[in-house]
């Protein structure tokens, strides 16, 4: 078999690889976990637990989300279905990271989904199941990144418009230049100034809760008045045309989904993490328990200072309310900008942190020899210790999703729908796996953040609220189909989501497999 297309790691276990793994700042239990692994420590673990607590809050941005993401959930649910729909996905998401924090503290991995899959399923599945895992988790990571980029640009142009309403910047071509300049700007980012991510995730976690405050206050006090409880907590609105308030609340469920989506992120960092297999489960869990307190907060906060949801939904209304809210409420330009601008200032970090994970997971998929040109891409030069190659791929990936927003105005939510639906698609089959072994009694390996005996019935919670969210992840916000401006309205997530899994099959039939090593092939037996 020819090598030159994947990196082969081989521990001949005299203790090279325990010397080099405590020079890039692990400990024992690291050198341990990637021994087992059969994978060797080539990047620095700057990260503890703090930081990579401030890397998945940053990059989940949760409190954030609920205001720059919640026209969808309103147009599909109204106030009552947004929050309620919020809530109930935050319980079910923790119910999904606690799983998958398990899967973590077992086998603490910058492959996250793919690497547990291989381990876990079956083993006729464990190559061909693990090999569309890793495509769909590299396809969710990197749609994520001109998803966050696009929420960057339409709020640069909301706060632009309010200042001057008769600007010309409302074109296709010009957001998406836009996007462009903020895609480059976080990847060179990355790029050159990835040895300060850890420092620099520890003063943007204090400026995440300083504006957390600072907006909470704004939204309480400044409002002349808020709507009675009983109409936010009650009314539910079907502004999409569904005919029924319970569809219209599933279709939203976009909404919070991005609200929460990505807490592999911490997985795909692990390979940077100190004493990764108890600090990663530890970290996704609080990070995760904090954002949604403050997230569900600020939606109900916001919530309450909505006027006329018509202003918020209706057909001239922006896609970023909150602005308008925000200077409703202020009666000034100056404040509106400054606190959009912390806003910009938060979801530009929070685009970096998704940029990070993502070249991470690309450059562990390609280490196996999962990607074309895995050679190059799984390159990782020694004076640099980042997987530059990889993030080159997610730079240029990223453009061309970005570029179909030249040719339609929907791109974003079919951008963000496919990112969620690859992301969940791949924690579906990573806790089926797991769960199949509990069912059929299988021993599970040692680990050192355990579900213990809850962890069958958490594990069947999550995967009823995934396969939902799944499924609804590909609904277009209007039910258009034979309507002359369905073509325009459709979700073309799905396309996207089918398109890659079919490439990623052709590729592994005509060569791929022969190519692609399979993580549990290179794990040693305890």
């Amino acid at each position: 078999m020819e090598t030159d297309d994947y990196c082969i790691v081989d521990d001949s276990g005299d203790g090279g690889t325990k010397a080099r793994t405590i020079q890039k700042g692990g400990n024992s239990a690291d050198e341990r976990d990637m021994r087992r692994m059969g994978k060797h420590q080539e990047l620095r673990r700057n990260f503890k637990l703090v930081g990579i607590i401030g890397f998945i809050t940053i990059l989940q941005a949760t409190w954030e989300s609920t205001l720059l993401a919640n026209y969808f959930g309103l147009l599909n649910g109204g106030t009552a279905g947004v929050i309620w729909c919020t809530i109930a996905t935050w319980l079910f998401m923790l119910c999904m990271i606690a799983s998958l924090a398990e899967c973590a503290s077992i086998a603490p991995t910058a492959g996250g989904q793919y690497h547990w899959v291989s381990e876990f399923a079956p083993p006729s599945l464990q190559k061909s199941l693990s090999y569309v895992v890793g495509w769909c988790c590299c396809l969710g990571w990197i749609a994520g990144i001109p998803a966050c980029a696009f929420q960057l640009a339409g709020l640069v142009q909301e706060m632009v418009l309010l200042g001057y309403p008769d600007a010309n910047i409302q074109q296709l071509w010009q957001q998406t230049l836009i996007v462009f300049l903020f895609i480059l700007l976080t990847v060179g980012f990355n790029i050159f100034f990835a040895h300060h991510l850890p420092l620099m995730e520890g003063i943007i976690l204090f400026l995440h809760f300083f504006a957390f405050f600072a907006f909470l206050l704004v939204l309480w006090i400044m409002p002349k008045t808020h709507q009675p409880a009983k109409e936010v907590f009650t009314t539910f609105y079907d502004g999409g045309g569904w005919g029924n308030i319970g569809l219209s609340c599933l279709v939203g469920l976009a909404t919070p989904i991005w609200c929460f989506i990505g807490p592999d992120a911490g997985a795909h960092m692990s390979e940077e993490l100190k004493d990764a297999s108890l600090q990663l489960p530890r970290a996704m869990m609080w990070a995760t328990c904090l954002n949604g307190i403050a997230g569900i907060t600020m939606l109900i906060t916001f919530c309450f200072c909505i006027d006329d949801l018509q202003d918020i939904v209706g057909p001239d209304a922006s896609s970023y309310p909150i602005i308008q809210i925000l200077y409703k409420v202020t009666n000034s330009y100056a404040a509106t900008c400054l606190l959009g601008s912390f806003l910009v200032l938060l979801l530009f970090f929070s685009t970096i942190t998704t940029i990070a994970s993502a070249s991470r997971s690309v450059w562990a998929f390609s280490r196996d020899g999962g990607l074309p040109y895995s050679s190059w891409i799984c390159q990782v030069r020694p004076e640099w210790e980042i997987p530059v190659s990889a993030l080159l791929v997610c730079l240029v990936a990223s453009l061309i999703l970005s570029a179909i927003n030249f040719g339609s105005n929907v791109a974003f939510q079919a951008i963000l729908s496919v990112s969620n639906a690859a992301l969940i698609f791949s924690y579906i089959v990573s806790i089926i796996c797991i769960r199949l072994k509990r069912l059929r009694g299988e021993t599970l390996l040692p680990r050192r953040w355990s579900l213990g005996k809850f962890g069958g019935l958490i594990n069947d919670l999550t995967l009823a609220f995934l396969v939902v969210g799944f499924v609804f992840s590909f609904f277009p916000a209007y039910p258009s189909v034979g309507d002359s401006t369905a073509a325009a309205d459709f979700n073309w997530s799905i396309l996207i989501f089918t398109v890659t899994c079919v490439v990623a099959m052709v590729y592994y039939t005509m060569g791929g497999k022969d190519k692609y090593i399979a993580p549990v092939s290179l794990v040693k037996e305890e």
